[in-house]
C-alpha cells in the first residue's frame, strides 16, 4: 500500500472521531465505561463477522504479548483515563490537554527509524494546537487546584494515545486485523470496571440504541482500524498534525445537531487548525 492511499484511509479515522461527540450526546445518560463495553463489542462483533469470509483473518490474533500490551494498553488506558477525566475535571479544561496529543504524536515520530521532522511538521503541528486551544478557551476552560486529579488523568491520557500510536508504528509487522482482538479485550476490561464502579443505565428509545451502534460501528470501531492503516503505512506525522481537525469537526457537528452555537473563536480556530493541517501536509502535495 502506498503511503499516500495509507495517510487518506487514516485521516478518514479522524472523520469518524469527529462524530464521537455527537453520537455520544445521543445515547442519553449510559455510564461511560458501559458505553465504552458496548461500542467496543459492537466494534469487535462487526470486524469478527468479517473474518468469516476471510478465515486466514483469525490467523492475526496470534502475536506477541508486546503486541496485545500496546494495543489494548493503548485502546483501554486512553480511555479509562479519560474518562476518569471527565469525572474529575469539566469537558473543556480535560479536552484541552488531552488533545496535546496531536502534537506529542508528531514530536515522538522522530524517534522512528527513517522518518525526518521537518520545520513544516512542526509548525503545522503548533498552529493546529494554537487552533485548539483557542476552541477550548472560547468554551470558557480555565483551571482550579479542585480539577488537578482529572487533568492530570487527561494529560496522561495524551501521552498514552501518542505513545499508542507512534508504538504501532515500530510494530508494523502485526496485521491491522489483530485490533478485532484488542477491541474485544478493551470491550471486556470496559465491563468489568463498569460492573464495579458504575450502575448499569440501559437506552430508553430506539434512537439511543441506533446512535450507540453507531458508535461502535464508526468512532469506536472502524476508526481504530483504519488509523492503525495510517500509523502504520501512512505518514504519521500528517496525520498528527491533521488530527487537530477532530475537535473543530466534533464542534461543527454538535453546532449542525443543535447542541452547540457558532462563534468568531470557532471561525478563527477552524482558520488556524486547516492552515496548520495544509502546512504539515505539504510534501503529499507536491509533485513527484
Amino acid at each position: 500500500m502506498a503511503s499516500r492511499t495509507a495517510t487518506l484511509i487514516g485521516l478518514t479515522a479522524i472523520l469518524m472521531w469527529s462524530l464521537l461527540s455527537v453520537l455520544t450526546v445521543a445515547t442519553g445518560k449510559i455510564p461511560a465505561f458501559q458505553l465504552a463495553a458496548m461500542t467496543f463489542a459492537i466494534g469487535a462483533a462487526v470486524a469478527f463477522a468479517s473474518f468469516l469470509f476471510r478465515p486466514a483473518a483469525f490467523g492475526a490474533l496470534k502475536q506477541p504479548l508486546a503486541a496485545w500490551v500496546v494495543g489494548v494498553g493503548g485502546l483501554f488506558g486512553y480511555h479509562a483515563l479519560y474518562f476518569l477525566a471527565l469525572r474529575f475535571a469539566p469537558p473543556a479544561e480535560a479536552g484541552l490537554l488531552n488533545y496535546l496529543w496531536p502534537l506529542l504524536i508528531v514530536l515522538f515520530s522522530s524517534l522512528l527509524p527513517g522518518e525526518r521532522l521537518l520545520s513544516h511538521h512542526i509548525v503545522g503541528a503548533l498552529l493546529g494546537l494554537a487552533g485548539t486551544v483557542l476552541l477550548f478557551t472560547g468554551s470558557g476552560a480555565s483551571f482550579e487546584v479542585g480539577q488537578l486529579p482529572g487533568l492530570l488523568a487527561a494529560f496522561v491520557a495524551a501521552f498514552v494515545w501518542a505513545a499508542y500510536s507512534v508504538m504501532s508504528r515500530r510494530l508494523k509487522g502485526v496485521p491491522t486485523d489483530a485490533v478485532a482482538g484488542f477491541c474485544l479485550a478493551t470491550a471486556l476490561l470496559a465491563a468489568v470496571v463498569h460492573g464495579l464502579v458504575e450502575t448499569t443505565v440501559w437506552p430508553d428509545t430506539a434512537a439511543q440504541w441506533f446512535a450507540i451502534a453507531a458508535l461502535g460501528v464508526g468512532p469506536v470501531g472502524a476508526a481504530f482500524f483504519a488509523w492503525d492503516v495510517g500509523m502504520k503505512r501512512g505518514d504519521i506525522r500528517v496525520l498528527g498534525a491533521a488530527s487537530y481537525a477532530t475537535p473543530l469537526l466534533s464542534t461543527a457537528f454538535l453546532i449542525l445537531a443543535g447542541f452547540a452555537r457558532p462563534s468568531a473563536n470557532i471561525a478563527i480556530a477552524a482558520i488556524l487548525i486547516a492552515g496548520g493541517g495544509l502546512i504539515a501536509a505539504r510534501d503529499m502535495f507536491r509533485k513527484r
